[in-house]
């Protein structure tokens, strides 16, 4: 069972290690703002969309953390993806340049809880 006392006061953590309002923190994830301010004064309880909105738009925020504070925050393997800052990621390739009709632009890793990873090409040469 989620604390809600508990689950309040890490929703409240995120909002403002983002820098954001609860008006801007609700705009960010498409939830109303009233639903916002009625988890927060306990008023109403945050239902599963509620919290897969938070963790899919936050990606440093790591669901076990977010419902029972298991975990940490932000995550440690999590950065923000910026284009162009993404990781680079190197796969062999047996064909020379000229045999390949098509190149591989970005590859998109999906976890089952919901997050993932985004590799963008930045050069010719990787991937």
């Amino acid at each position: 069972m989620v604390n809600t006392v508990d689950f309040i006061s890490r929703l409240k953590e995120i909002i403002q290690h983002h820098q954001l309002t609860a008006s801007q923190f609700a705009d960010s994830i498409g939830v109303q703002r009233s639903s916002i301010s009625h988890i927060l004064s306990g008023r109403n309880k945050p239902s599963l969309d509620f919290i897969l909105k938070v963790t899919n738009t936050y990606t440093d925020v790591d669901i076990y953390w977010l419902l029972n504070g298991k975990g940490s925050f932000p995550k440690p393997s999590s950065s923000p993806t910026i284009p162009g800052n993404s990781p680079t990621l190197s796969l062999p390739n047996n064909k020379p340049e000229s045999e390949n009709h098509r190149t591989i632009s970005r590859i998109l890793i999906c976890y089952n809880d919901g997050t993932f990873d985004e590799y963008l090409k930045k050069s010719p040469h990787e991937f």
